[in-house]
């Protein structure tokens, strides 16, 4: 999410500043494209971003035993959030 948010910014700068000057279409503008597509690939940034943080402080750990006298296996799931 993070890399699509980022290229949707360059293309949105691209099409905002560069288009026009180029390439004119009548009825059609090309800075307000631009600048919607910059809007979205900010907020897309902005999501990828709060979303590697609140995954870089969740961890889980898994520990697995086999009981030789029985012979079972036992699993252990120990989930830590550490959202301060």
């Amino acid at each position: 999410m993070l890399v699509f948010g980022i290229i949707l910014m360059v293309i949105g700068a691209i099409v905002a500043w560069a288009v026009p000057g180029i390439w004119r279409l009548e009825g059609f503008d090309w800075a307000l494209i631009g600048y919607i597509l910059l809007a979205a690939g900010a907020v897309l940034t902005i999501l990828g971003i709060v979303q590697l943080v609140r995954r870089g402080r969740a961890t889980t750990t898994t520990h697995t035993a086999v009981d030789p006298a029985a012979g079972t296996r036992t699993d252990h799931v120990e989930r830590r959030d550490d959202l301060t």
